[in-house]
């Protein structure tokens, strides 16, 4: 029984250690499909505003940095990030610098 109770400890031990990078990955994977989302929106419904803005995710949370024009702009962009699948939250570091003329 002893010995049984140290074969199932240790592929529970095993199995800790080696599933956790593969979690990890699954993560950072999750979160590439939502930066690519999230740019997909920018770009597609607010292709001349935003074209400043870097989308970078981790863990569900997208950060937005950049700049846009307005304070519209910058309020869409958060909101189509916002909008899309798998995003817990969003941090909105946008900065607005209006176009030169």
């Amino acid at each position: 029984m002893k010995a049984l109770r140290a074969i199932l400890g240790a592929a529970v031990a095993l199995t800790l250690v080696a599933g956790t990078p593969l979690l990890a990955d699954a993560g950072k994977a999750e979160d590439a499909k939502i930066t690519s989302k999230v740019k997909a929106k920018l770009t597609k419904e607010h292709a001349k505003n935003l074209v400043s803005v870097n989308v970078d995710t981790k863990d569900g949370i997208v950060h937005l940095k950049g700049t846009v024009p307005n304070e519209q702009a910058k309020t869409e962009a958060e909101q189509a990030a916002k909008d899309t699948e798998g995003v817990v939250s969003v941090t909105n570091d946008l900065k607005i610098s209006p176009p030169k003329k």
